[in-house]
């Protein structure tokens, strides 16, 4: 079966699926239009099922075909991917580390930390991405990913996890709220309350509504937006407290002249942690990469 599944066959399926028809995708691929139709029935021989049928408008996927077609865009995806990465070797590249971050991740300090270690390793390439932690833990997991920075309430087991920042959550608060003159409040006196809710489905989502359910209610937010900045906007427009990292919200919550009053309770301080699959797993850019992060964390105290 695998013999059949090559790149080649695999953009050949694609082109017909798009084009809906086998000899528009035999003339974008430059060949025969016997030549696609060939490989397209090897792949329906082996798997013993149809991938393309006749309808009004040219030949569309049957079920099979669906799932075929999302698998093949991925995978020439990732090896177009690969090969622009491949290419840069050429032009001197000497390191190549994919990084998974989460929203909080990124809206902190570590692009600057990133941003320092590439001022120091010109050759090296470095991509980030943006994923909630479920994800960023799958992907170390397989291999997709060489490092992911999230917070260190995630499912890591398994992993190697180097200690890297720390934040503290805050309550964001318009200033004529009855709030907001309060030097520190806990999660239960914001319940009353109406409130925004961020990044939706998220680690911090996930951690208050255990946290209120914990308390014997429901969270039921009046508006959930996805990024920091938008929340401490509906924040400043009185629609609401919202629950945020003081240190990824400062700028917006100053400019937006809004209270940030830090809550008591033991979770709201939130330790991030850099996580790998294992130092022997690790290239040698991405043990750097993973050094330097845990220095920029220590020098930082």
């Amino acid at each position: 079966m695998s013999r059949h599944l090559d790149p080649v066959t695999l953009r050949l399926f694609v082109a017909a699926c798009e084009e809906r028809n086998i000899a528009r995708a035999a003339a974008r691929e430059a060949l025969v239009p016997s030549a696609v139709s060939k490989r397209i029935a090897a792949v329906e021989a082996a798997i013993g099922s149809p991938l393309l049928v006749r309808g009004r408008r040219g030949i569309e996927p049957t079920p099979a075909g669906e799932v075929l077609l999302r698998q093949a865009r991925e995978v020439l995806s990732a090896l177009a991917r690969t090969e622009a990465e491949l290419t840069e070797f050429a032009a001197g590249l000497q390191g190549s580390v994919r990084v998974l971050a989460s929203v909080s991740a990124l809206a902190e300090q570590l692009p600057d930390d990133i941003a320092a270690f590439l001022a120091q390793h010109e050759k090296v390439r470095v991509t980030l991405d943006e994923r909630v932690s479920s994800e960023i833990v799958r992907s170390v997991r397989e291999g997709a990913a060489d490092l992911g920075v999230l917070w260190d309430a995630s499912e890591t087991e398994g992993l190697l996890a180097v200690p890297y920042r720390r934040d503290r959550l805050c309550v964001a608060l318009h200033p004529a709220h009855p709030l907001a003159k309060r030097r520190r409040l806990h999660f239960e006196q914001t319940l009353p309350h109406p409130a925004i809710g961020v990044a939706p489905g998220g680690m911090m989502d996930l951690l208050l509504r255990r946290e209120a359910a914990r308390l014997g209610t429901t969270l039921a937010y009046r508006i959930q937006i996805a990024s920091f900045d938008s929340a401490c906007r509906i924040v400043a427009a009185g629609l609401g407290l919202a629950i945020l990292p003081r240190e990824a919200t400062a700028p917006f919550a100053l400019s937006a002249g809004l209270a940030m009053v830090p809550l008591a309770d033991a979770w709201a301080e939130r330790r991030f942690v850099v996580v790998a699959r294992g130092e022997g797993t690790l290239g040698a850019s991405a043990r750097q990469l993973m050094e330097h992060l845990r220095r920029q964390a220590q020098a930082a105290g």
